[in-house]
């Protein structure tokens, strides 16, 4: 039986993973860097830095920070140069790890539900291909990003004539989404931030139709980090070190009750990043056993899956 003091110990975990994810996320909406780079413990609120992931030179992409790279990145990963355009200016920070709206085949008429939107890239680029009858929702739990996101729903909506984009402030694990009222769920490069990845794959399933569908890019691992690694505040709020096993992301999902689950690694992240000089996976890459490189713990995972169509 657990004990109450470790049961206290690991929800104090829990909740510090949350508030250091929120924070840095806060910031990044703000338009500075999520925390110091390299820096093993929190700093303080006065310690942060105004700019830049890095006092000498910001991130160029993924989850650590908005990325100066950001169309690059998002072209690299898929998306359209036409999607690209229409969205609205300040939507793309360049956390992207894959493109789920593209896996979602999303279709006219449908409600699609993106967890940990951000500042809404993937929700205006869904809201396009759900059309007028459909519904495009993100969900997240920084209020500075959903702050960010609602500013544009209005000029999106004189740009295109679409009212089919909302955004709501909620926690992936407690989805504010009624039960069984989605088509289609997609994330991207966020599950892997929760302390609690169970819930949130129970939530998943939860909150989907009956034969809804799931379209979910994150960052996995092939092998666990070494400690080195995990320690890193930065390699947190970049989307590795709460990274799950590529196994127990399937696992996850399976015992949520979902079924054909699918899950495809793919390394053109990871290379893009290396290729851009991404300075926190040259820094993971310090951090391991020699002859190793972040690819060969870290990938971009896609996952597909569906909730059955009968219990």
């Amino acid at each position: 039986m657990t004990s109450k003091p470790a049961m206290k110990d690991a929800t104090q975990q829990t909740e510090s993973i949350r508030e250091t994810v929120r924070e840095g996320y806060a910031r990044i909406a703000r338009g500075a860097a999520a925390l110091p780079v390299f820096q093993s413990t929190p700093p303080s609120q006065e310690t942060l830095p105004t700019d830049g992931c890095a006092p000498a030179a910001a991130s160029k992409g993924g989850c650590c920070a908005a990325s100066a790279d950001a169309g690059t990145l998002a072209t690299a990963l898929g998306y359209s140069k036409e999607e690209l355009a229409a969205i609205p200016d300040g939507t793309n920070l360049g956390l992207s790890c894959g493109n789920p709206t593209a896996l979602a085949e999303l279709k006219e008429g449908e409600v699609v539900l993106d967890l940990g939107s951000g500042a809404g890239f993937d929700v205006f680029v869904a809201s396009r291909k759900v059309g007028p009858r459909g519904r495009a929702i993100g969900v997240d739990m920084t209020s500075e990003m959903v702050a960010r996101a609602r500013k544009n729903v209005a000029a999106w909506r004189e740009r295109t004539g679409l009212d089919n984009v909302e955004f709501r402030l909620g926690e992936i694990e407690h989805l504010p989404v009624a039960d069984g009222s989605v088509d289609a769920l997609i994330s991207n490069c966020v599950v892997n931030l929760s302390p609690d990845k169970p819930q949130v794959w129970r939530e998943i399933a939860r909150v989907l139709k009956p034969g809804g569908r799931v379209a979910v890019s994150d960052l996995a691992l092939f092998a666990p980090l070494p400690s080195s690694v995990v320690s890193m505040v930065d390699a947190l709020i970049g989307c590795v070190a709460g990274a799950a096993l590529v196994s127990e992301t399937e696992r996850m999902a399976r015992e949520a009750g979902l079924v054909d689950v699918v899950l495809t690694p793919k390394s053109d992240y990871l290379a893009t990043l290396e290729s851009m000089g991404d300075p926190l996976y040259a820094e993971i890459t310090k951090r391991l056993p020699p002859g190793k490189s972040a690819r060969d713990y870290v990938t971009s995972l896609m996952v597909a899956a569906r909730r059955p169509r009968t219990r």
